[in-house]
């Protein structure tokens, strides 16, 4: 009998050893030398010289400071919709860890996306949906939209501005409200009219609302577009302007002044930096100018004169706290308080936001 047991247990053992040989291993996470996949999706193409162009110089920036450690991949001129998706799905099938989607619109296909690869980290720029394993980011480019809007006050002799737009969100709201905050602190008989596109990067439409602002006074233009298009019409009717997302300068140059600008690089190396260490967390980021995601571009030598140490100043009370943007007392175009005085606009309700201030010639919904 106890020879029978033996028997059986040895034929146990055996059994047990020849099934855990069988079992599928858990996946090894790869020499620590392989390059960790990072993947950028684009509105518009590299070559806008406006917001697509600022984002592919911070993915840049992220291969120069992460070396052979990142390997980059990026699409192009995807639209804001299911497509945006397809395009996410084909990045991981490449083997994306972390993902940067860079436009307002793919806010809702991030988090769809998301959800299918619970593995893999997603970070949507200038939306506000949080979830496991994916977050959003923007800054505070109100900050030197504002800087900006007291060169355009000070260099305007019509008093009239023009703002090519792109659509009524609260993202393109809040900038113009700056924008036009910062004209109206150098010169409160200025008013900025808007324009609307309804497109983020075209090129031919962005110029020809521009034109549309100069044709009826306008004699500087600003814009919340993708490309260089209003600095050029207004280079051609020998108008002045105001760029945004990069330094134009190149683009207009008897017309260009300044540009509130982005610097994605930094915050793209810490975040791929954090997937890499397993300490990555989905994050609401919203840096400013103390920051430097976000600044003024130099000014040219077509700035006004003045504009320069007026610029400085309001700079360096921003950095210190002492000037925040919306802070009251602020009326909206009907001449009724939003910002009583000593109050500030809560970070929620700028993302909110959805009325103009006083001295914006405008409509949103329209």
């Amino acid at each position: 009998m106890k020879r029978l047991f033996t028997v059986v247990l040895v034929v146990l053992l055996s059994l047990a050893l020849i099934a855990g040989c069988g079992q599928q291993a858990p996946a090894p996470e790869g020499p620590k030398d392989e390059p960790i996949t990072v993947g950028f999706v684009y509105i518009g193409p590299p070559g806008d010289g406006g917001w697509t162009y600022a984002h592919d110089q911070g993915r840049k920036y992220l291969e120069q400071q992460l070396g052979d450690k990142v390997k980059t991949i990026y699409k192009e001129n995807v639209p804001e919709d299911q497509e945006s998706e397809k395009v996410m799905r084909d990045m991981i099938d490449q083997g994306a860890k972390i993902i940067f989607a860079t436009s307002f619109g793919y806010m809702d296909h991030v988090a769809n996306v998301a959800k299918e690869f619970p593995d893999v980290a997603f970070m949507h720029c200038s939306g506000y949906l949080l979830g496991e394993n994916y977050g959003n980011y923007f800054g505070r480019i109100e900050e030197p939209r504002y800087l900006s809007g007291i060169v355009a006050g000070m260099k305007t002799k019509t008093n009239k501005i023009g703002y090519v737009a792109a659509y009524d969100i609260p993202e393109v709201v809040r900038g113009i409200n700056a924008f036009t905050l910062g004209v109206r602190s150098v010169n409160p008989d200025a008013v900025v009219e808007v324009r609307w596109t309804n497109t983020w990067y075209d090129p031919a439409k962005e110029k020809e609302a521009a034109i549309a602002l100069l044709d009826a006074g306008a004699d500087v233009i600003a814009q919340h577009q993708d490309t260089a298009g209003p600095q050029v019409a207004a280079e051609e009717r020998g108008a002045f302007s105001v760029g945004y997302n990069s330094d134009m300068a190149a683009m207009a140059p008897k017309a260009y002044m300044t540009a509130p600008v982005w610097n994605w690089g930094p915050y793209y190396v810490k975040q791929v930096q954090a997937v890499m260490d397993g300490t990555w967390k989905p994050e609401a980021y919203w840096g400013g100018m103390k920051d430097g995601i976000v600044d003024l571009a130099p000014l040219t030598a077509n700035a006004p004169e003045g504009s320069q140490a007026a610029v400085d100043e309001a700079k360096a009370k921003i950095l210190s706290g002492e000037l925040q943007v919306f802070a009251g007392p602020i009326k909206d175009q009907s001449g009724t308080v939003r910002v009583p005085e000593g109050s500030v606009l809560s970070d929620q309700e700028q993302l909110e936001m959805k009325w103009f201030v006083e001295g914006v010639i405008g409509k949103i919904g329209q």
